[in-house]
């Protein structure tokens, strides 16, 4: 008869399979017939229970007892089913530690015998795929080969899988290696999952290192093993490796998916090998009989941005949409990237602005790409339309308020940037310190320093305590508003609050002497500073000089040449630039190029400043001949021409009202690639308009605007000029809407010129109308206006 304490054993850890009680008994008397009977037992306890709750003192007990029970399942069943589950149960609710685990199992089967083999096989496929860690698994593995069994693949497989989960991809190498040199039998699956271990783990070198050594172990990769390997080598960047394995892969017969010719396809772009990855895709569709996919398409147009042919990129993008792919986050990524990159600033505003319409939003960074390239071509209209699409998504990020409230600040466009402060507090973004900056820089641009000094104080409760970038800021708004005396108190204020006051604020206030028509007080001014421990520098007195040259203070100049010869500062090319336009400026074209002369006895090569001071000042003069003789120069000296040449030759030949010649300068900007800026386009639309030709300066106004450049309001006066004088003034009364939308205010003599222009017609009453639409935009009538308009009866 069967113990009690087995059978109860038995009845607890299987209670949905009643064991054959006859064949257990059997079992029992044959394995030990004489044996006395067990005592009676006035309550057994099962073994599971033993198992659940170990002490110390039983610890042995219950391995005894877990023998003892195998021992008689494997006698009753040789194929050990029942025998799995008493294992399973003992491996995963005991507590019993492996090598205990181990040896019971080895006490109840021979470790030589298939038995031994298999259960403990099964063991360390329980433990390998239950624990939350390897280390159980591994312990139970060594002890087996301590005790002469090897488990079989399968369940090495598993502890290599449990080991990569719960160490490390190195550790799980380590073990298959030891397995190797021991002469245990791996296949192709071991291989796949240590390869898989390795590549996930970045051991890219190592998964290939495990592939080449199959054949010389006599294995034979499978699709896994190759599709692994490949994806290691393009992580390798080895992309003549990794089409030799791909080719190796179609010889065996085996079909590659989509993943792996993908990745060889993107190792070839990212390589420069386009024209391969090219002939791979077709290789790749005529094997599959597919269409191009998303990713395929996508690695390919990544391939072409990076080569720099965006347009074949983006011709690839219509493609595939006709095709019938949908175009992922990703795609258009890769897109909105490549264009900004040429800036194509236009291509990447459409691409965001279609991925938006498909549902699909874009990263931060990608977002604030576009952002930046439209602002970059004042297009700051689509910019804050784009923004407002997604300004509700958590897109856009302090980042982007900074460089939209920066921009718009820097171009007077305070109303704007104030609006979109207000947002970014609504949307719950915490500005940083330079959006406070740029914030308070527009305030001080348009002399809003109640408002400044509002935002400045608000600065410490929000943890950003003004630094020099703040007070320098303000002293500019100050200086502007020439209230040089609070400008200077800001100093004292940094001082008291032992904020470091360096080069760059000394040399603001400097400057700001200079800029403000008060060179007089400059002298004074850095006398006081040199006491306060301030070191010029050659840009402090290039300020200087440049501020006394601007005056036409000449001698001034000269005097503080001189000072800073004396104090051992060298003098630069913008200090003998400076003294090189001063001269021009006063027609004093003799010691000018005397200066230029010197300059380069002294090894000092003019820069394009020095040169366009000669020709703006011939050109001024009417003498191209001679702008034209240090334009050859200028172009022997290996400099390139810039907008401010090409200016001064287009404002010399406009004067002189040679347009065909202003035309030539123009279009030889355009060629080489020299982004016309307002102060040229309304030089030529005022040129054009003084010679009748209206319609091309019109053609000039719409290129300006389509280049997204700003018109201002000499621009408009020169326009509404021409069409006056052309007689079409419902057309240059259009004008005025133009300036409303492109936010420019007209200036009186825009104002002056449409009022005559109707009352020249007899429309008294749109004159007056004019007249007051004039004061209700705040621009006050001069003399002229009412010079021009009739007296009124009273």
């Amino acid at each position: 008869m069967r113990p009690p304490r087995l059978l109860a054993a038995a009845s607890s850890l299987f209670p949905r399979r009643s064991l054959n009680t006859a064949a257990a008994a059997a079992a029992t008397s044959t394995a030990a017939p004489s044996s006395p009977a067990p005592p009676p037992q006035s309550a057994a306890q099962p073994l599971s229970t033993q198992f659940a709750r170990p002490s110390a003192a039983r610890g042995h007990g219950v391995a005894d007892d877990l023998a003892s029970t195998l021992r008689a399942l494997l006698a009753s069943s040789p194929d050990g089913p029942h025998a799995f589950h008493l294992l399973r149960s003992a491996a995963l609710h005991t507590r019993l530690p492996p090598n205990e685990l181990v040896d019971a199992v080895l006490s109840a089967a021979d470790a030589g015998s298939p038995a031994a083999v298999t259960l403990l096989s099964h063991v360390l496929t329980c433990l390998s795929r239950a624990a939350r860690d390897c280390a159980a698994a591994a312990a139970a593995y060594s002890r087996m080969v301590t005790r002469g069994v090897v488990p079989d693949a399968k369940s090495r497989t598993d502890l290599l899988v449990a080991t990569a989960r719960g160490a490390s991809a190195a550790d799980a190498l380590t073990l298959f290696d030891e397995m190797r040199c021991k002469g245990y039998y791996a296949d192709a699956k071991m291989y796949d999952v240590v390869m898989r271990a390795c590549v996930g783990g970045g051991m890219h070198g190592d998964a290939v290192r495990l592939f080449d050594e199959m054949a010389g172990a006599g294995v034979k990769p499978d699709e896994r093993v190759y599709a692994i390997t490949i994806t290691g080598l393009c992580k390798l960047r080895d992309a003549d490796r990794a089409v030799q394995v791909l080719g190796k892969m179609m010889e065996a017969g085996l079909k590659p998916r989509d993943f792996t010719y993908n990745s060889v396809v993107g190792v070839l772009v990212k390589v420069g090998r386009m024209d391969e990855a090219l002939r791979l895709k077709d290789q790749m569709l005529l094997a599959t009989g597919k269409k191009m996919d998303v990713i395929l398409a996508t690695t390919l147009m990544h391939g072409y941005c990076l080569h720099g042919e965006i347009g074949k990129a983006l011709d690839l993008f219509d493609e595939a949409v006709r095709d019938g792919v949908t175009p992922t986050n990703v795609t258009y990524g890769v897109l909105i990237k490549g264009c900004d990159a040429e800036g194509m600033t236009d291509e990447t505003y459409k691409l965001c602005h279609q991925m938006i319409e498909q549902g699909l939003l874009p990263s931060t960074y990608e977002f604030n790409l576009v952002i930046k390239g439209l602002l970059r071509d004042k297009q700051w209209k689509d910019a804050i339309a784009l923004f407002d699409l997604v300004v509700d998504t958590g897109v856009p990020d302090v980042f982007t308020y900074g460089c939209l409230i920066h921009w718009l600040s820097n171009h007077h466009k305070l109303h704007e940037a104030v609006n979109l402060w207000d947002k970014m507090k609504e949307a719950g973004v915490k500005p940083s310190i330079v959006t406070y900056h740029s914030l308070l820089l527009g305030y001080c641009e348009k002399g809003c320093m109640d408002e400044a000094l509002k935002l400045y104080s608000e600065m410490p409760g929000k943890g950003y305590p003004p630094n020099e970038v703040t007070y320098t800021t303000l002293m500019k708004g100050y200086i502007k508003k020439k209230a040089f005396d609070k400008a200077y108190a800001l100093l004292n204020e940094m001082h008291q609050n032992g904020v470091s006051c360096g080069e760059y604020t000394y040399n603001i206030l400097i400057n700001g002497l200079c800029m403000v028509d008060c060179v007089c007080e400059v002298d004074e001014m850095l006398k006081r500073f040199l006491s306060e421990g301030f070191v010029p520098t050659t840009m402090t007195y290039n300020s200087i000089i440049n501020g006394f040259v601007k005056a036409g203070m000449m001698g001034s100049a000269l005097a503080m040449y001189r000072q800073m010869c004396e104090k051992g500062i060298t003098p630069n090319i913008v200090t003998y630039t400076s003294f090189i336009d001063g001269y021009c400026r006063t027609n004093c074209c003799d010691l000018a190029v005397k200066l230029l002369i010197y300059m380069r006895c002294n090894g000092i090569q003019p820069d394009i400043a020095a040169y366009n001071a000669f020709i703006n000042m011939f050109c001024k003069q009417g003498n191209m001949s001679h702008a034209l003789h240090f334009l050859v120069l200028l172009l022997k000296d290996g400099l390139k021409l810039d907008v401010t040449v090409y200016n001064s030759f287009v404002t010399g030949y406009k004067n002189l009202k040679m347009m065909a010649e202003a035309s030539k300068f123009y279009y030889s900007m355009i060629k080489q690639r020299i982004v016309a800026d307002t102060e040229i386009y309304t030089t030529l639309i005022d040129g054009f308009s003084k010679v009748g030709n209206v319609a091309f300066a019109l053609e000039l106004y719409s290129e300006m605007l389509a280049n997204h450049n700003i018109p201002d309001d000499k621009t408009f006066t020169a326009l509404t000029h021409g069409l006056c004088r052309s007689g079409d003034i419902d057309g240059a009364k259009r004008l005025l809407d133009d300036m409303r939308r492109l936010d420019v205010c007209p200036n009186t003599v825009t104002y002056n010129m449409l009022i005559n222009a109707h009352i020249r017609d007899g429309k008294l009453q749109e004159a007056f109308q004019l007249h007051d639409k004039m004061l209700s935009s705040g621009v006050m009538p001069d003399d002229t206006t009412y010079n021009i308009l009739p007296p009124t009866n009273s």
